[in-house]
């Protein structure tokens, strides 16, 4: 687990490299991540704004308290609720960006996979598939992640570890999503369904891991994201690549 963790980190730096070493991915990448942060900015402008009255509605049982007590519940409440939607703004961030530059990011991974050696009858997967294909597994991620989210909201009152492990729970939860989502095109491109793409991926999940958590954390940075997403969707495109090869080695 900790090898594969490694050279998953190893997948991304590679992914990096492998962007960086032609300023058209770099412009393909970025413009769809662009139109997504102005997308996200304005949602977190919309939910900072009015966060004092999601936490006093969500707190409403705290009405008959006394305004002391009352007032750390809104406050604890506030915080988790920002909180819970900035682990899950970095999942929605990518299945956005994956479904509004579907042909910009299916041109890296097939430009990528060509230095890799090709894929033999790969299929076309165009703009509207790639939506419909990246609507249905961002719901279905989106679904899981809210499901986690639930009791780690609640887990996160619990003194000590709610504030150590909770938090690295929804990081590594949280990311192992997101590579479940950054590895989506190339297994589209042979034809493999979102349920072949996890019980793959199951196998090798410290590579996974490696690959989306440093990317989840680089992705919390502001702005961030408009370039560790196309590095990333190159790195798990050799991920992909290689684990539908059948190579099951330690990946350097």
């Amino acid at each position: 687990m900790i090898k594969d963790f490694g050279a998953g980190v190893g997948l991304l730096l590679r992914g990096f490299s492998l962007v960086f070493s032609s300023p058209k991915r770099v412009l393909m990448g970025a413009l769809p991540a662009v139109i997504t942060a102005v997308l996200m900015i304005t949602g977190w402008a919309v939910l900072l704004t009015n966060i004092d009255s999601v936490a006093g509605w969500l707190t409403g049982f705290a009405d008959s308290w006394s305004d002391t007590w009352k007032g750390v519940v809104e406050v604890a409440v506030g915080i988790s609720v920002v909180a819970a939607v900035l682990g899950l703004s970095v999942l929605l961030f990518t299945a956005i960006t994956l479904m509004i530059g579907g042909p910009f990011y299916e041109f890296i991974a097939e430009e990528v996979e060509d230095e890799l050696g090709g894929v033999p009858d790969a299929e076309q997967i165009g703009w509207w598939r790639g939506f419909v294909v990246g609507l249905r597994s961002t719901l279905l991620l989106v679904a899981t992640s809210i499901a986690f989210a639930i009791p780690l909201f609640f887990c996160g009152f619990i003194p000590v570890i709610g504030q150590t492990v909770v938090p690295v729970l929804a990081v590594c939860i949280n990311g192992y999503l997101l590579g479940i989502e950054l590895t989506g095109i190339p297994f589209t491109r042979r034809g493999r369904s979102f349920k072949q793409r996890r019980q793959i991926l199951k196998t090798r999940r410290g590579l996974v891991l490696g690959l989306a958590v440093p990317t989840y954390l680089l992705c919390l940075i502001p702005l961030a994201a408009l370039i560790v997403i196309p590095a990333a969707m190159a790195g798990g495109t050799v991920l992909a690549h290689r684990l539908l090869n059948g190579d099951r080695a330690p990946i350097a």
